[in-house]
C-alpha cells in the first residue's frame, strides 16, 4: 500500500502504545483525490461518539474534476470502519488518563484505509530525550563520532 499523508508531529508529540487500521466513510470524489495525495492531517484527532469512531480535521481537498454536485467539503466529519471489539478496545483504553487516539498516516492501494496510534502525550523532556537521541543515531549513520 502506498502511504499517501503522514502526520509526523503525532510521533513527535505522543508515545504510540498502540497502532490499529481501519477503513473510511468516503465520497467517489474523495476517493480520487485521497490516491492523488491531496490530504493533510495536520491537526487530526478521533473522537469515539455514540459507539462509533469519528475523524476530524483532516482535509481532503476537492477533486478538481468533479462537477459541482459531486464536490466534497474538505473538513467534514468522517466516520472510521472499526470491528465492534476493536470499538470497544479503544473505549476502555481512553477511558486510561491521558489515552487519545491519533492518526498516523492514510495507505491506498485498492482500499483507502487510516492507521491510527493509541498514544499517550509526551512531556516536554521526553520531547528533548527523544531529540537527543535522533541526533545521536543520525550521528553514528554517518559515521562521526558523538
Amino acid at each position: 500500500m502506498k502511504v499517501v499523508a503522514q502526520n509526523r508531529r503525532a510521533r513527535f508529540d505522543y508515545e504510540i502504545v498502540e497502532t490499529l487500521e481501519a477503513g473510511m466513510m468516503l465520497t467517489g470524489p474523495e476517493v480520487k483525490s485521497c490516491r492523488e495525495g491531496h490530504v493533510s492531517l495536520t491537526g487530526a484527532y478521533v473522537l469515539l461518539q455514540k459507539g462509533k469512531a469519528i475523524l476530524r480535521n483532516v482535509t481532503i481537498a476537492r477533486y478538481r474534476y468533479a462537477a459541482g454536485t459531486q464536490a466534497n467539503e474538505p473538513d467534514r466529519e468522517r466516520e472510521l470502519l472499526l470491528k465492534k471489539t476493536e470499538l470497544h478496545h479503544l473505549t476502555s483504553a481512553t477511558d486510561q488518563k491521558g489515552m487519545t487516539i491519533v492518526p498516523l498516516e492514510i495507505r491506498a492501494g485498492k482500499y483507502i484505509k487510516i492507521l491510527i496510534g493509541l498514544g499517550r502525550g509526551k512531556k516536554k523532556f521526553d520531547k528533548r530525550s527523544s531529540i537527543k537521541k535522533r541526533d545521536v543515531e543520525r550521528r553514528l549513520r554517518e559515521g562521526r563520532e558523538y
